[in-house]
């Protein structure tokens, strides 16, 4: 399971070194890809290739389907951990997450998060606000 906030810093050719909590459920491979709210999403190839599975089941006749997809999937790639603990941002995921020298890797059970410092401290301290009440939302669902 990925659980956790660490924070870590972009090289000049846009490597971080990612947490070592996070290398053994990740894998040496992985996939990131766009994510939602400014982020980076991390799948371990067997979270990925399940994601991928439920997509394919959906009707690809709707077009918010089709263009989620096309994004999710477009921005997609298989990246490798190396010798350092290190893996390179592509400069289109760097661009979509607004990502410059400070980062934080937060982990959210199946999956990882590459966020800018900035826009997640930002997005945290909102959450923060609303953390009781949407807790007491999720009573409802049983879990």
């Amino acid at each position: 399971m990925l659980i956790g906030e660490y924070y870590h810093t972009l090289d000049n050719k846009g490597r971080a070194i990612v947490p070592s909590r996070f290398r053994e459920e990740l894998g040496e491979r992985f996939i990131i890809t766009r994510g939602l709210d400014s982020c980076l999403f991390l799948y371990p190839m067997s979270e990925w290739k399940s994601l991928e599975n439920k997509f394919k089941s959906l009707p690809f006749t709707k077009s918010e389907i089709r263009a989620f997809m096309r994004l999710l999937f477009s921005g997609a790639t298989e990246v490798e951990i190396d010798k350092q603990g290190r893996i390179l941002l592509p400069p289109l995921l760097r661009e979509h997450s607004h990502l410059q020298k400070e980062v934080v890797f937060i982990g959210v059970s199946n999956r990882a998060e590459i966020w800018s410092k900035e826009i997640w401290e930002e997005y945290r301290n909102k959450a923060d606000l609303s953390f009781e009440q949407v807790a007491e939302k999720l009573v409802d669902f049983q879990f």
